[in-house]
């Protein structure tokens, strides 16, 4: 008999042109530029020829224009998972009062509903943000789990080489000052856990999965920049990746964002985010190659499949706000 093979979810955080532009402090994003149209539909492709379904994380500002509705409803046709990505897309999300969470879960839900006809209990906010506010907002709301945590020593380095290639003032800067989480974060487990929150309630946290005892990230970005250096080296440190989750027995939660497959000639505005100058058809090769592996070594599944795999004992933690 084959040995049963750890479970791991793939999702991707469909995070649009303008929001791109809105965290780089870019002028011209209140008018929504969109990519959907195009992105959407190559990933859906590829994900049909791999035989994957994954878990797509939709922006409620785009699930609320109506020119978007069909190709998000064509997530759901597909056979795909939608989740709340948030209704506005900021990376401050921390700092909102818990009213005004509230209310940014709800009109995303709202919107997300409206424009697929599903309504989504799963979520992870912009830029990793996430409080103990929002966690007892989605436990409120029914939300099954939460995967904001990005469990990585680096993220301060991530986020000041970010600013560095950005053009925001001060105070953007300082609005954004946890953008991809804090250096404590590192200390959070890769593994699944519950929360436990001051309302004695519990919720599901399933981490974006970085690399084992090193913390290192492995989702598809950081892959595509690897790869700019050397394909080989690339495949030696997914395949190291996927052999500390082994040993581990970590299941993966692995991520995905659009500018994994579309580079700097699809979106010449875009050209400043790391891996924009790598060639379209370059990333495609590349991310096939990324699935292939992952789907030869783990039962591959969206993420709310993959909650399900966790509902008996696990580790509980309670949440401190990082500063």
């Amino acid at each position: 008999m084959a040995k049963k093979k750890i479970p791991a979810s793939i999702s991707l955080d469909l995070d649009d042109q303008w929001s791109y532009m809105k965290v780089h402090g870019d002028e011209g994003w209140e008018t929504f530029p969109s990519y959907l149209d195009i992105v959407v539909p190559i990933f859906l492709d590829v994900f049909d020829r791999l035989d994957i379904k994954i878990t797509f994380f939709v922006v409620g500002q785009d699930a609320a224009i109506e020119k978007n509705h069909k190709v998000l409803r064509s997530i759901i046709e597909r056979g795909h998972e939608i989740g709340n990505h948030s209704f506005h897309h900021e990376s401050w999300l921390k700092t909102y009062s818990p009213e005004k969470i509230n209310e940014e879960i709800k009109i995303a839900e709202e919107a997300i509903l409206n424009a697929t006809g599903t309504r989504t209990n799963m979520f992870r906010g912009p830029g990793f943000s996430w409080s103990v506010d929002l966690l007892e907002v989605l436990q409120k709301r029914n939300y099954i789990f939460d995967a904001s945590t990005l469990p990585t020593y680096i993220s301060p380095l991530l986020r000041k080489y970010y600013f560095a290639k950005s053009s925001l003032s001060k105070e953007e800067k300082e609005n954004r000052k946890e953008l991809f989480g804090s250096f404590k974060e590192g200390f959070y487990p890769l593994k699944p856990y519950r929360w436990k929150l001051p309302s004695k309630n519990k919720l599901l946290e399933i981490p974006v999965t970085t690399m084992p005892v090193f913390k290192l990230p492995f989702h598809q970005s950081y892959l595509l920049y690897i790869s700019g250096v050397s394909k080989f080296l690339m495949k030696f440190y997914l395949r190291f990746a996927i052999m500390m989750c082994k040993i581990t027995k970590t299941p993966p939660s692995y991520l995905l964002h659009p500018l994994d497959l579309i580079g700097g000639d699809d979106v010449p505005q875009l050209a400043f985010f790391p891996g924009m100058s790598i060639k379209s058809e370059k990333k495609m090769e590349v991310f096939e190659t990324a699935m292939k592996m992952l789907k030869k070594h783990f039962d591959v599944m969206p993420m709310g499949e993959f909650a399900k795999h966790f509902n008996g004992d696990l580790k509980e933690l309670e949440p401190k706000q990082t500063t």
